[in-house]
């Protein structure tokens, strides 16, 4: 009884559908499998790989879930929204868990990378945002969440990520200005600090492990949760949550 309780009780996003922009893996594809242990339906969008998307789509089904998803080259930003609401013209609930990443000296970081980086860190989650906010306001429910980057909670400097770090530092404006256009819609920003995921080589896992406080790396499935909390709670809205163990990188 007490089980079936808690079935009924978690499966909170029922009959509403989820698009997830980075949804075949990281933290996307963790969060991904989450919704759709909530209910959701989902529509996964996934950058390259065809393998990660049917094995996503693969997992929620055998789980009891409802998924499809697509391909798209999410390097032109136009072409990308276009393409997005293409495929799913109306969403109840916006993830976008998507965003490029490189390390470069401010001095060196070209036009092409400043229109590449804050074109798909800012302009793509900021512009479907846009899109489907008219849609959600008409029906009084919607519920959007962006993603930033570790210590993009606050405005501070950074050495090697400039363009991709203020770019994610400003959706928290984006989230704000959702509160003021559209009652019954949240928008949150949340600032993952450091992760291991699956794309992350040797290195990578390297850095994590010597930089985050007290070891305290984070998994996807901890980042996946708390996000899932901050979706379902309608009290949440306008607020950029770091989850980092309160890191700070000075050369970032």
């Amino acid at each position: 009884m007490f089980d079936s309780i808690l079935y009924f009780m978690n499966m909170v996003f029922t009959g509403k559908r989820a698009l997830v922009i980075g949804g075949t893996g990281g933290i996307g594809g963790a969060l991904s499998l989450s919704l759709a242990n909530c209910g959701a339906e989902l529509v996964i969008i996934g950058g390259s790989s065809k393998t990660r998307l049917d094995a996503t789509i693969n997992s929620i089904k055998k789980s009891g879930g409802t998924a499809s998803g697509h391909l798209l080259k999410l390097d032109n930003v136009e072409n990308a929204v276009t393409s997005i609401l293409s495929l799913c013209p109306q969403t109840d609930i916006l993830i976008c868990a998507f965003g490029p990443f490189c390390r470069k000296p401010l001095a060196d970081i070209t036009v092409q990378d400043w229109q590449h980086f804050v074109g798909l860190n800012l302009i793509l989650p900021g512009a479907l945002t846009s899109a489907y906010l008219g849609k959600m306001a008409k029906q009084h429910w919607g519920r959007i969440l962006l993603f930033g980057g570790t210590n993009t909670a606050n405005i501070r400097g950074f050495t090697t990520t400039t363009p991709y770090s203020a770019a994610k530092t400003a959706l928290g404006t984006v989230a704000k200005s959702v509160v003021k256009n559209a009652d019954g819609v949240t928008c949150n920003v949340v600032c993952p600090g450091l992760t291991n995921t699956e794309y992350m080589n040797e290195e990578a896992i390297q850095y994590n492990k010597e930089n985050a406080p007290g070891g305290n790396v984070l998994s996807v499935k901890e980042i996946a949760d708390f996000a899932i909390e901050i979706l379902k709670n309608p009290a949440l809205n306008g607020g950029i949550f770091p989850i980092d163990y309160g890191i700070e990188i000075n050369k970032v």
